[in-house]
């Protein structure tokens, strides 16, 4: 652990202000970087492998990594802090990036598929970005200070798209693939959130609020990962906010990935396609700010419940619609972004609440890592419900997790009140 200096209150305030920024400015280059270049590392294995499957697989790579390095990631945290975890997280993606134009160039798609899962190591770390922005927050502002980083993704996830065909000529100007060039793209801008967070990061906000800690009780704290993870054990608030983080992504993933295929089968064209998942990307990220303030005003719990009834809302609308009833998909696929941001921000936020600070780094990593795998399965099942069924079916099914969730938040032990705002 750092011998990071105690600091006054409003020297925290500082900081905090501080942090904020340079993790917004971070997640602002790392978005632009996985949005431009995940859809193009399934579009290189296709290519190589004249393949369907090979580009699903690509895909399934990059979660893969990014669930395998959660928890390394927040053992890094523990130890030497959120700087070093997240320069980490990102510097290994900008590995991943080079491989994956190594791979487009031999036209060796096991190259590809390692560079995928090394790359997925930057979306790992920009979801535990979230968290460092709640290390030095005031309980009242601990949603609406994790809110505003998450809400920094929209630049990246709005531009990303729009810069295929840009990077895809300069990489063709410097002699690569074209679908090479988002690689290049996304390796620079991760490299520069590299940058930006080891140099001014600065104190690191995990080992600042430690140090605060050490000095008010006397006690030197020195967390680890395996008593971490033991820590959630009996506290079912904080498995709640874990399962609330996995359900509403996975009821997202789900329904997400197999709408530009509902539509597709009617022959709607790529531009109405991209317009409706532009909509839902809006609704995952631009209210952010806004469910922050209300998680912290109204309290985890009820924004959990709002969450469950939006995203439910959501599978009814678009389950109902045709494929080609743009508008429809169009409303039920913003409510699908805007359930799984409620569900994103309450549920994280109640999970740090409730677990001890000095843990939280570690226990905030196994979330993701839950999160990552229960996306995985969700994007598998949703294909085979769809292969063997229907979308409609597919949006049907995808209310059962939804319904289990909302009975395990009706438990008395989950509704009861902490000594935190988290009710």
């Amino acid at each position: 652990m750092s011998g990071q200096l105690a600091l006054s209150v409003s020297e925290v305030s500082r900081v905090q202000r501080k942090t904020i920024w340079v993790l917004s400015a971070a997640q602002v280059m790392s978005g632009i970087a996985i949005a431009v270049a995940v859809p193009a590392g399934a579009l290189i294995a296709g290519s190589i492998a004249d393949s369907e499957a090979a580009a699903g697989l690509a895909q399934t790579c990059t979660i893969v990594g990014s669930a395998l390095i959660a928890l390394p990631l927040a053992r890094i945290a523990l130890s030497r802090g959120r700087r070093v975890a997240l320069t980490t997280g990102f510097g290994i993606g900008v590995l991943g990036a080079v491989i994956i134009i190594y791979g487009a160039v031999l036209r060796n798609i096991a190259l590809v598929y390692a560079g995928c899962a090394i790359f997925g190591v930057a979306s790992a770390a920009g979801y535990q970005a979230r968290y460092t922005a709640t290390d030095l927050a005031p309980e009242s502002h601990r949603a609406r200070a994790l809110s505003w980083v998450v809400w920094a993704g929209t630049i990246g996830a709005v531009l990303g798209p729009n810069l295929l065909n840009f990077s895809g000529s300069i990489g063709m100007s410097l002699g690569l693939p074209q679908l090479a060039g988002p690689y290049l793209l996304g390796g620079i801008t991760l490299l520069a959130a590299t940058v930006t967070l080891f140099l001014f990061l600065r104190p690191d906000p995990y080992l600042l609020a430690t140090a605060n800690r050490s000095a008010a009780t006397g006690v030197i704290e020195r967390p680890k990962l395996r008593d971490a993870l033991g820590h959630v054990r009996g506290r079912p608030r904080a498995i709640l906010g874990i399962t609330t983080v996995a359900i509403g992504h996975v009821v997202m993933v789900m329904v997400m990935v197999m709408t530009p295929i509902h539509m597709a089968h009617v022959d709607v064209s790529l531009q109405l396609i991209g317009f409706v998942i532009s909509v839902h990307v809006a609704g995952m990220y631009a209210f952010s700010p806004i469910v922050g303030w209300g998680v912290d005003r109204i309290g985890r719990i009820p924004v959990i419940v709002i969450g469950i009834g939006i995203l439910a809302a959501a599978c009814v609308i678009a389950g109902l619609a045709p494929g080609d009833d743009t508008r429809q998909l169009g409303v039920g696929l913003f409510l699908l972004g805007l359930g799984w941001s409620c569900t994103l921000i309450a549920g994280s936020t109640l999970l740090t609440d409730e677990v001890a600070a000095a843990d939280r780094p570690a226990v905030q990593g196994l979330s993701d890592l839950i999160m990552n795998v229960a996306g995985g399965v969700g994007g598998v099942s949703a294909g085979l419900i769809v292969l063997f069924a229907s979308y409609a079916a597919l949006c049907g099914a995808s209310l059962v997790p939804l319904i289990g969730l909302g009975i395990v938040v009706a438990l008395p032990a989950c509704r009861r009140h902490s000594n935190t705002r988290s009710i």
